[in-house]
């Protein structure tokens, strides 16, 4: 169908990769993308925007969705007004940023966030517009510039489309159609140049290919494993907000394997990546698991939260601590709760969990030792516990990894659909098998010590 529809657009002329200063212009009557289909409000910014004497568009991934008939979840406006002009314009506006400003304009709980167009930054560009870091990335990107030029200062050619509302045209500077009717994530402009400005951008080269189901063009992915290092150096706040992208989207799993293709995983996950090395099968087969699980439950707009998610990332790489900690005399429950804390807080030096889901995590981790302990009344206090759900997910997860667990999965299934009457029999059940395994250790001949030799 989406295929059918983009044959209409005529083929841009040129090789996908060089460079236009002039746009292919695609008329109203040769593609897809309907007025009807836009939020009315981002119509409304565009339209307040060019009455005002500003050329304003519709831009980036509202555009590539609806062309390839995906609702977009929000919508973005490019225009020549500065972020100060586009504040003055609208009441509803709020200035955000530094190193890249931007205009929010608010319409109740939609917000339609308006870019300036930039420019590429020049060497005497003063410092509160352009800043780079030694290894080249962008600090601080508010060199405004022409229409011409933001759509070279675009990540990827099938970002770099702009609609006009007014005349429905679509412009394309970037052979983005080109890129959309062969399925193919292709960065503008030399790849290593464009992820040294923001490394971020190998991470969004994954999550695109993932949630559209497209390829990374040949010498897009070429520079990723080589340069994937370079994301150390981001923010470890930012880095959890992509991450919450990448894996909480509806299409982790997807976007896990690329991360994983890519050696995307240890900038973002280094225990985890190490997890993985050590224990291939296990450590694959728990976090695809939980992945899977989450993007169906999110296809089912059944409500998600990272904190399960993450526990999943990370517990492959706890015992491997654990019995570090034992093996230098610390006693198990000290070691594990030291262990658990340690591996917590290196993973925030690379993704800031806050503590809204850090909490919760650790939380089913530690019921993980307690849901082993079930006899007198601990099984009640258990399901009463507000994450007992999280825990015995997890413990079932851990199961279909291939952990042993002698059957205790199998057992607090059963007990939460038994009647108390039938608990009360399995929790005896429990007593009996301690005490015949007490009765079989008490059963066994005794061992007479040798005597000692008496002296003369």
């Amino acid at each position: 169908m989406i295929r059918k529809l983009l044959q209409k657009i005529p083929s841009p002329f040129g090789h996908p990769q060089r460079r236009r200063t002039t746009p292919s212009i695609i008329p109203a009557s040769q593609h897809s993308l309907r007025r009807e289909r836009l939020s009315r409000h981002a119509v409304s910014v565009v339209e307040r925007l060019q009455q005002a004497g500003y050329q304003a568009f519709l831009v980036g991934g509202c555009v590539r969705d609806l062309l390839l008939d995906i609702t977009p979840k929000d919508f973005d406006v490019a225009t020549s007004a500065t972020p100060e002009q586009v504040r003055a314009t609208f009441r509803n506006a709020r200035l955000i940023g530094r190193r890249f400003k931007l205009v929010h304009v608010h319409f109740g709980r939609e917000i339609i966030e308006v870019a300036t167009f930039r420019a590429n930054h020049e060497a005497e560009a003063s410092e509160e517009q352009s800043r780079q870091s030694e290894s080249g990335r962008l600090l601080r990107d508010n060199v405004y510039g022409t229409f011409e030029q933001d759509a070279q200062r675009r990540d990827f050619t099938i970002n770099a489309l702009y609609f006009d509302v007014t005349s429905g045209q679509i412009h394309d500077f970037a052979n983005g159609v080109h890129d959309i009717r062969n399925r193919l994530i292709r960065l503008i402009g030399q790849p290593e140049q464009r992820y040294q400005e923001d490394p971020v951008r190998m991470l969004r080269a994954v999550r695109f290919a993932a949630k559209l189901n497209f390829d990374i063009e040949q010498h897009t992915a070429a520079p990723i494993e080589s340069m994937a290092p370079l994301l150390h150096d981001i923010p470890a706040a930012r880095l959890f907000d992509e991450s919450l992208k990448l894996l909480m989207s509806g299409q982790g799993l997807a976007t896990f394997d690329l991360l994983y293709q890519y050696d995307l995983v240890a900038p973002l996950f280094p225990d985890t990546d190490d997890a993985i090395l050590e224990r291939p099968d296990y450590t694959l087969q728990l976090v695809r698991q939980a992945l899977r699980n989450t993007d169906e439950r999110i296809a089912q707009d059944k409500p998600v939260t990272p904190a399960f998610l993450f526990a999943a990332l990370l517990w492959p790489a706890l015992p491997g601590r654990v019995k570090y900690l034992e093996e230098q005399g610390i006693p198990a429950i000290p070691a594990y709760q030291q262990a658990a804390h340690e591996l917590l807080a290196e993973q925030c030096r690379h993704t800031a969990i806050p503590k809204r889901f850090s909490i919760p995590m650790r939380e089913i981790w530690d019921m993980q030792p307690r849901l082993e302990r079930r006899s007198g009344r601990r099984a009640d206090q258990m399901l009463e516990h507000p994450r007992f759900r999280a825990a015995y997910d997890f413990l079932l997860l851990r199961e279909a990894a291939g952990e042993e667990t002698d059957g205790l999965g199998q057992w607090w299934t059963q007990y939460q659909d038994a009647n108390p009457d039938q608990r009360r029999q399995m929790i005896r059940e429990l007593g009996d098998g301690s005490k015949s395994n007490a009765k079989r250790a008490r059963s066994r001949p005794r061992r007479n010590k040798p005597r000692k030799p008496q002296s003369n």
